[in-house]
């Protein structure tokens, strides 16, 4: 007996179709999905490597940053050590100023001028004598200026003398002596120096 089939051709074509139609979704649906995985794919190898970058840089400022630390420290190192080496080369000019001192006091004081009292201060000279004349201390003060370690004479008082020779003027004058620190400014040095370490060891 030959087969017949019932089914209207209309029918079968419209099935035909539908199964086209389903087929070309999937498709579509497949494509669209594989396209989107590829692009979110890329994108974040895009961010990953950028994450990457990122923490390498990180990575490279801390250590810079340690560097720069470590170059602050040896720096506030030399600037105390050059501190200590200037306060070792006071003192021990501090020991040979004395005698140089009145060396110098010697090649200075000109003739009509007579030293009463000579005190030294630290680096400050406070000088009691009698002048003959003004002119006298005037010599005397441009030869304090060409010194070589001696420096600011200040004039503080001149006075008719009191004793029994009237041609001789009381005066009282201060001298500093170059290079030498005064006891306040050596104090304050150390104290400097020492809360500098003390600063670089906190850190």
């Amino acid at each position: 007996m030959p087969h017949i089939n019932l089914l209207p051709w209309r029918e079968e074509a419209q099935r035909l179709q539908q199964q086209q139609y389903l087929s070309i979704l999937a498709f579509l649906a497949l494509s669209t999905f594989l396209v989107f995985f590829l692009i979110s794919s890329y994108f974040q190898a895009r961010i990953d490597g950028q994450q990457a970058r990122n923490q390498y840089l990180t990575n490279e400022i801390k250590i810079l940053d340690t560097k720069i630390a470590e170059i602050n420290t040896l720096e506030q190192k030399k600037k105390d050590l050059i501190q200590r080496m200037k306060l070792i080369e006071q003192l021990q000019k501090s020991r040979n100023v004395g005698t140089q001192v009145l060396d110098e006091m010697a090649k200075i004081v000109p003739s009509g001028i007579y030293l009463v009292r000579v005190e030294k201060n630290g680096a400050e000279l406070s000088i009691i004598g009698k002048s003959e004349s003004n002119n006298h201390l005037a010599n005397m003060i441009r030869e304090v200026q060409s010194s070589e370690l001696l420096t600011d004479a200040e004039l503080e008082s001149i006075t008719a003398s009191t004793g029994g020779n009237t041609l001789l003027s009381d005066f009282k004058m201060t001298l500093r002596i170059k290079g030498l620190l005064d006891d306040e400014e050596r104090i304050n040095a150390n104290r400097n120096g020492s809360g500098k370490r003390k600063n670089v060891g906190g850190r």
